[in-house]
């Protein structure tokens, strides 16, 4: 503070700010995409989510589908009861546990999810078409190096208070 004049407060510019750019990004990227399966079976983001999840893994608990998907439970617990009324998965109660039940695609859930699998390659296709290899490349990488360093970091019990972000 030169002559006593106070110092201008610190300005975060949201669009050169990572997490804010990725997060835009990546909503207007699943925008993009959902018009094709809302277009094609009228499904929600979490009902595409939680068929493609399955569709993928085979069978998996809602519990199992909420973390791999980022969905909430309650997202994940409406877009399965959507999926069951489309008579597009089952649910099998844990012989263990009651309270766990195993999700798995009818046969009307996997056509759908097949149908929509190559959809999605070609999406996905168009989008780094758009792209050179270089681009392509270093995207990979940085988004590998951004997912390993979130890991790293919850793996080792940081949060920003342990690595001095916030106090």
């Amino acid at each position: 503070m030169a002559g006593g004049e106070p110092m201008e407060p610190e300005v975060l510019e949201l669009e050169t700010f990572l997490p804010y750019r990725l997060y835009r990004l990546a909503d207007a990227v699943s925008r993009e995409f959902s018009k094709i399966y809302k277009e094609r079976h009228g499904l929600t983001r979490p009902e595409w989510r939680t068929l493609s999840g399955l569709g993928q893994r085979g069978t998996m608990t809602a519990t199992e589908l909420g973390e791999q998907s980022a969905m909430h439970k309650t997202k994940v617990s409406r877009a399965v009861a959507e999926l069951e009324r489309r008579r597009w998965l089952t649910r099998t109660p844990d012989e263990n546990d009651r309270r766990v039940e195993h999700l798995t695609l009818t046969k009307a859930g996997l056509a759908a999810y097949r149908e929509m699998v190559p959809l999605a390659k070609a999406f996905e296709s168009g989008l780094l078409a758009k792209l050179g290899a270089a681009e392509r490349a270093a995207i990979a990488e940085g988004l590998a190096a951004v997912e390993a360093s979130l890991a790293s970091s919850k793996g080792q019990g940081q949060s920003l208070r342990t690595i001095g972000v916030v106090k």
